[in-house]
């Protein structure tokens, strides 16, 4: 199985270590859609034995992100055109709630922490970073202070994360600037503009779907 780099878990933490790092890969776009995963595989790289790796898989499908197969194998859902729009409305609803709530609670580190996020060395050659990508999102989100839109918001990211891994492999993924939309973000911010901030967020979450549905 071709697959992400894991780093060994913490075994004093081991269910959780193992399931953080398996919904890491999958939200930050390491799995394709259709991909078949080896539980044998997965524990190898992460160093532990077969049961945390196990019950990790349960919870992700129990979340979307990966399905039981007729023959008992473990994939990642197929590209599925229309489960990709019902996400991106999702996406496009939620996110919008959330930043709302997060610049009323943003304080005076927030915008300096996003741009470095943004400003870091790239650590994934020619293709868009999507680690940055995500830790500027969620940084930004967390603020919102939601215990409720947050969590539903993380779910729809990892389900739309074998997506991501199409749409780096997109020449026009290459073709705008990386974070153009997320320093439309930032200036917004700063102007203390909400409806820029939220206009930069739609184009920045329509970017990415435009690249594998033309149409949307």
């Amino acid at each position: 199985m071709s697959g992400p780099r894991f780093a060994r878990v913490d075994q004093s933490k081991l269910r959780e270590s193992v399931y953080d790092a398996l919904r890491d890969a999958f939200t930050r776009g390491a799995f394709a859609p259709g991909e078949t995963l080896s539980l044998r595989t997965l524990a190898e790289q992460l160093g532990t034995s077969m049961t945390p790796v196990r019950e990790a898989v349960r919870r992700l499908v129990a979340e979307g992100a990966l399905i039981d197969t007729p023959s008992r194998t473990l994939a990642v859902p197929p590209f599925d055109a229309a489960r990709m729009r019902e996400l991106k409305s999702a996406r496009l609803a939620l996110e919008a709630l959330l930043l709302d709530r997060a610049i009323d609670r943003m304080d005076e580190a927030t915008i300096p922490r996003l741009a470095a996020i943004i400003e870091a060395p790239r650590t994934t050659g020619d293709t868009p970073d999507l680690k940055q990508n995500y830790d500027f999102h969620f940084e930004l989100y967390r603020h919102s202070r939601s215990t409720v839109i947050l969590p539903l918001v993380e779910a729809l990211w990892l389900q739309y994360g074998a997506f991501l891994n199409l749409v780096v492999r997109e020449q026009a993924a290459l073709e705008v600037a990386e974070h153009i939309y997320h320093e439309k973000i930032l200036e917004a911010l700063n102007s203390n503009d909400r409806a820029a901030a939220q206009e930069a967020l739609a184009q920045d979450i329509e970017r990415s779907f435009r690249l594998l549905l033309p149409d949307s």
